[in-house]
């Protein structure tokens, strides 16, 4: 397959439909950097089935959809089509059909992604193992993007595997074993779910044959419950009636009772009346008695309540006068008590002026005294700091000199031990000097004899190679011609079966005239349209069903008009059809018309496209009714045709079959004679590595010693140096030491003058103290003295003031005695008022007497007439009550009887009398209902303790034996499949092992001719590490550039990474050409002599294969050896255009 033409429209900048023609040789990609050169590489990645955002530079799919820009809006949908030659059919079978493929990936905003192939629906898995297969998929090492040589390079070895996958071509069988890997683990998944399901059905059954005793037993004790709950029923039926009988009974006695009772209730209301119609008269004449006494009293209870205000106020006005008596004395006293206190507080003030006299002269001399003792602590505290700063200082200086002592002695020590080691090292670096030397003339010899082996088994693995890839090829091919051929049979003898049941489905019981005809090919419609569905009728006889019988021929022979083929000379039919097909014509379509109206009876025209015209006019086209017999006919021809092709296709099949067997045979004997060729040739590699490598540590190691030989005479010189320097230093430092002054002593002097402080401190304190002191006694004298002036004041005025309160008071206790003089004369006048009310209160209480015993006689009758009336009316409600009473009983027992009888329809469906029928028990043997009723409850507990019951175990039961037996049969099912998947995984794995041991000794062949080619010299190799099996095995680049050591890749210079890690790809070309090459700016750390021999690479890959390259570049070097450029503009900011010229043609033109 060739890609041909890449068409994008909407994809990221490129928003109008652009086209990328990819023709052979090299396709050169220009432009500044951001205008959309890598969109292009992205687009061959996406189209073939891309799924990673992140491999597109975005965030997610959608992002590769033309965001808009400045002046163009966004886009809804992105579209890329690629457009493969497969004119060379090497396309998988699915897509082998035609000469051109056109795969088309098509995103929609909130929809996704939809592919199609030549206008057809399909997969995103089809399209990704469709260019699987041609080892160029999304992910194919044939895409190189921007940074993907430095992701080669910095790779680990088992991600570097991919390449070594695409040039066997074992992609699409690593994903068809990873779909086997799939199926196998849901396979084993279901495996085990069945394995638990058939577990969990066993415990079932278990379960169930339980559950189907317990339901046995469930319905025994059912039986039992049904029968003592029946006689339940009745009893509690036949009690109920009982109880109804004597309640009614009751309930008649009782009514004629109540009226009895009601009777006697009214004759004593009536009593009652009379005796209540006596009362009111006698009410109102102890009311007014009673009224009249309560008037009086009140009278003499307020004249007792005046005479015993009139004592109070006595009472009150004597205490009063008593008390302004009392007032008046002490008024006199406080005058004399108060000229006493004015003459001892100014006798106070005389003294305190006298203790304040010379006060500020006293203050002042002991100001002064405080003050001189401050100023001597003062001074005797300056001198002790300065004196403590000097010992201090001293201090530090002795410090820092013992510790420059102490560091000058381990110097010293230090550089003479290490001198001393260095003189010994030099010593071990000669003898070590001398053991490299010996060695590294041993390594030379091997390596010589190595390479010398190695040389030899080149050419030998050189022979076996040309002889097994000359006899691979033609075993390839072979294989080709094979699978071919069996295709064609398979293709064949599937339609050929096909065929044949069509046909075999369509024959009728009876047999029909239609399978004993003979119709050359292309005149089935003809036949099919003259004698249509007649075709299917039997052969009989005269007395048969219906069908054709054979008549003899016309007595006048009717001939079709002139120029009209019979079209019997075409048809091999039955005698019973001869005389009807004489009467059918075959003319050309044109001519039908013309000849219809020349038919005789019986007639008929038809063409060989199946258009009919009839003697009576009667015409028919061949698509407006096409005939199941012409399309039989058809198929009875097709299916002979297909027999013949299946027998030579089958001769051929077998020819290719036993040609490819010879060549698979002698292919396994070259490829033995190969494997033993590249095993003695991976010995000698191996030998010579293992030379090359003790060559190389032996010069190492030579030269290891000599370096430090003479860093050890070095370091012997300099610790020599640092030893005297430290002698030295160490008698300056004990110098340093003795001129220092004695520390004790300076310390010394610092405690005196610190108990000099001391007692100047304590001096200072006292004198203060007596100064504070001092002025306290004077601020308390000034203090007083302003108290007794204020109290002074006070108590003169307080004595002007007590001679008019004096006056007052005098006034107050005379008009004092005249309220009482007015007060002793009332208490008799209140006396005689009282002598006059207590005659009337007499007067009063005799009447009030005699009305209160007349109105008790006649409550006392009305109370003995309501008391005969509540007794009649308390024995008629009781009579009523009891009635009552007997009538609920009798409605309750007739209502437990209905409700009893409702029971038993309810429960059993029948009546009281049937029941007892249906029970088959004697009334008067029936046992009481609590005896019947304890048997009901013993049945329901024994039910109750079976706990839930299936009743549906036994039916459960089959059904899960059912589905056990069939998850048996499924599990047999799964096992097989289990054993197919594994033993096809292997299958996988072995060709998948074959084929990448073949591209690896292909692809490390390939890889040291092109690391030789473009280094100008040295050698690589490839290295399988990390595992044996070469499925999970690493692939690690060794590499020795002409001058240098071998090496890994990753120990090279930036442009011999690049140049190697081209070197290896196009290596895998050379394997398994791929059918495009993408470089995007691989060229970018390469010099010009380097671009040089890469295109020269270029050009190599161009010549020896058919791939097609289109790099992406910004060299003027690489750009001229181009064979055409497309250059990318962006005359729209954010919007990508194409433009191209062909150089091949521009030079042809110039010359």
């Amino acid at each position: 397959m060739q890609f041909s033409k890449l068409r994008l429209t909407g994809f990221k900048s490129f928003v109008d439909p652009t086209d990328l023609h990819i023709a052979h040789g090299l396709t050169g990609v220009v432009g500044p950097n951001g205008w959309g050169k890598s969109n292009l590489l992205e687009a061959l990645r996406w189209v073939r089935g891309a799924h990673r955002p992140t491999a597109m530079r975005g965030g997610g799919m959608e992002d590769v959809i033309f965001a808009g820009a400045a002046s163009r809006p966004a886009r809804n949908f992105a579209e890329v089509a690629l457009q493969i030659d497969n004119s060379d059919r090497l396309a998988p079978s699915g897509f082998n059909d035609s000469d051109v493929l056109d795969v088309v990936r098509r995103i929609t905003r909130d929809v996704g992604s939809a592919y199609k192939v030549n206008g057809k629906d399909v997969r995103a898995r089809d399209v990704q193992m469709l260019f699987a297969d041609a080892s160029t998929g999304a992910h194919s090492p044939a895409l190189v993007r921007q940074g993907q040589i430095s992701e080669l390079i910095n790779a680990k070895p088992k991600a570097r595997r991919r390449i070594l996958e695409e040039a066997a071509g074992i992609s699409g069988l690593y994903q068809r074993r990873h779909e086997a890997e799939l199926k196998l683990k849901g396979a084993e998944q279901n495996l085990t779910r069945v394995d638990d399901v058939i577990e969990q059905l066993a415990g079932q059954l278990a379960q169930l044959a339980r559950q189907a005793r317990q339901a046995a037993r469930y319905r025994a004790i059912g039986e039992e419950l049904r029968q003592a709950e029946g006689l339940l029923l009745y009893r509690r039926w036949k009690e109920a009636d009982s109880a109804r009988a004597r309640a009614d009974e009751e309930l008649r006695d009782r009514t004629t009772a109540a009226a009895q009772a009601e009777s006697a209730a009214r004759e004593a209301a009536k009593v009652r009346a009379r005796a209540e119609d006596a009362l009111p008269p006698l009410r109102e004449e102890e009311a007014i008695a009673a009224a009249i006494l309560q008037r009086l009293q009140v009278q003499r209870d307020t004249l007792n309540e005046q005479e015993q205000n009139a004592r109070a106020r006595i009472e009150t006005l004597h205490s009063r006068i008593e008390q302004l008596g009392r007032d008046i004395d002490r008024e006199s006293g406080l005058n004399r008590d108060a000229g006493e206190t004015i003459e001892r507080l100014e006798w106070e003030a005389r003294e305190l002026a006298k203790a304040s006299e010379g006060q500020s002269d006293k203050l002042a001399a002991a100001a002064e005294a405080s003050h001189e003792a401050a100023q001597v602590l003062q001074d005797r505290e300056t001198d002790l700091s300065q004196l403590t700063e000097d010992v201090a200082r001293l201090a530090a200086r002795h410090q820092s000199a013992q510790r420059f002592l102490e560091d000058s002695r381990k110097t010293l020590h230090k550089s003479e031990a290490e001198a001393e080691r260095a003189r010994s090292a030099a010593q071990s670096a000669r003898d070590a000097l001398a053991r490299a030397g010996q060695d590294y003339e041993a390594a030379q010899s091997a390596e010589t004899a190595a390479l010398k082996a190695a040389e030899a088994a080149e050419e030998t693995l050189n022979a076996a190679e040309a002889a097994r890839a000359e006899t691979q090829a033609r075993e390839t091919t072979a294989r080709a011609e094979r699978s071919e051929a069996e295709g064609e049979v398979n293709a064949l003898s599937a339609e050929v079966t096909a065929l044949a049941r069509l046909v075999d489905r369509d024959t009728a019981e009876g047999g029909q005239i239609l399978d004993r005809l003979q119709v050359e090919q292309g005149f089935e419609k003809a036949l099919g349209a003259a004698l249509a569905d007649d075709l299917r009728a039997p052969e009989v006889d005269e007395d048969g069903p219906s069908g054709w019988m054979v008549l003899p021929g016309y007595q006048a022979a009717q001939t079709l008009p002139e120029g009209v083929t019979a079209l019997i000379n075409h048809v091999s039919v039955p005698e019973v059809l001869a005389r009807r097909m004489s009467q059918i014509g075959l003319v050309e379509a044109e001519d039908g018309p013309r000849l219809q109206a020349l038919l005789k009876p019986g007639q008929r025209l038809v063409t060989r496209e199946g258009d009919l015209w009839r003697w009576d006019g009667y015409r028919a086209w061949a698509e407006d009714a096409p005939s199941a017999a012409a399309l039989r006919l058809q198929q009875l021809n097709r299916l002979e045709e297909l027999k013949q092709e299946l027998a030579h296709a089958t001769a051929r099949a077998e020819g290719a079959s036993h040609a490819h067997e010879t060549l698979r045979a002698k292919l396994a004997d070259l490829a033995e004679a190969d494997k033993q060729a590249r095993e003695a040739r991976r010995a000698a590699d191996t030998d010579l590595n293992q030379a090359n490598r003790a060559l190389s540590r032996a010069e190492a190691d030579r030269n290891l010693a000599q370096s430090k030989l003479e860093s050890m005479g070095l370091a012997v010189t300099r610790h020599e140096e640092e030893a005297l320097a430290a002698r030295q230093q160490l008698a300056e430092a004990e110098k340093g030491v003795q001129d220092l002054g004695d520390l004790d002593a300076a310390r010394a002097e610092v405690e005196d003058v610190k108990m000099t402080v001391e007692a100047a401190r304590m001096t200072m304190m006292a004198r203060r103290s007596g100064h504070d002191e001092l002025r306290r006694e004077g601020e308390a004298r000034t203090r007083r003295a302003q108290e007794v002036t204020k109290e002074i004041s006070g108590w003169r005025h307080r004595l002007e003031t007590a001679e008019k309160r004096s006056a007052e008071l005098a006034e107050r206790k005379a008009a004092s005695e005249d309220e009482l003089a007015e007060a002793n004369a009332a208490p008799e006048e209140i006396a005689a008022k009282r002598a006059e009310l207590s005659s009337e209160i007499d007067k009063a209480e005799a009447r009030r007497a005699e009305a209160a015993d007349a109105l008790s006689s006649g409550e006392g009758a009305a109370r003995e007439a309501v008391a005969a009336e509540r007794d009649a009316e308390r024995t008629a409600s009781e009579a009523r009550e009891a009635r009552a009473r007997s009538e609920a009983r009798a409605d309750a027992a007739r209502e437990a009887q209905a409700y009893a009888a409702e029971r038993i329809a309810d429960d059993q469906e029948t009546t009281p009398e049937n029941l007892l029928e249906q029970l088959q028990a004697d009334p008067e043997k029936m046992p009481a209902s609590e005896a019947i009723e304890a048997d009901v409850n013993r049945l329901k507990r024994q039910r109750d303790a079976l706990g839930a019951v299936n009743l549906r175990a036994e039916e459960d039961a089959r059904e899960v034996q059912e589905e056990h037996d069939s998850l048996v049969t499924e599990k047999a099912d799964l096992e097989g499949a289990i054993r197919e998947l594994r033993n096809g995984i292997a299958s996988l794995n072995r060709e998948g092992r074959e084929r990448l041991l073949t591209a690896f000794e292909q692809v490390n062949s390939n890889f040291a001719m092109l690391f030789t080619h473009l280094f100008g010299g040295g050698e690589a190799n490839l290295v399988m590490v990390e595992s044996d099996d070469p499925l999970d095995a690493g692939l690690e680049i060794m590499c020795q550039p002409p001058g240098k050591k071998l090496a890994t890749l990753s120990l090279l210079s930036g442009g011999e990474q690049t140049l190697t890690a081209l070197a290896l790809i196009f290596a895998v070309f050379l394997a398994n050409p791929a059918p495009i090459c993408v470089l995007d700016e691989v060229d970018a750390p390469l010099d010009d002599a380097n671009v040089g021999r890469f295109c020269d690479m270029l050009d190599e890959m161009c010549r020896r294969t058919e791939t097609r390259f289109l790099i992406i570049t910004h060299h003027a070097v690489t750009m001229s050896r181009m064979d055409r450029l497309f250059g990318v503009t962006m005359a729209e900011q954010g919007v990508s255009q194409l433009v191209s010229v062909d150089l091949k043609k521009a030079e042809a033109m110039v010359a």
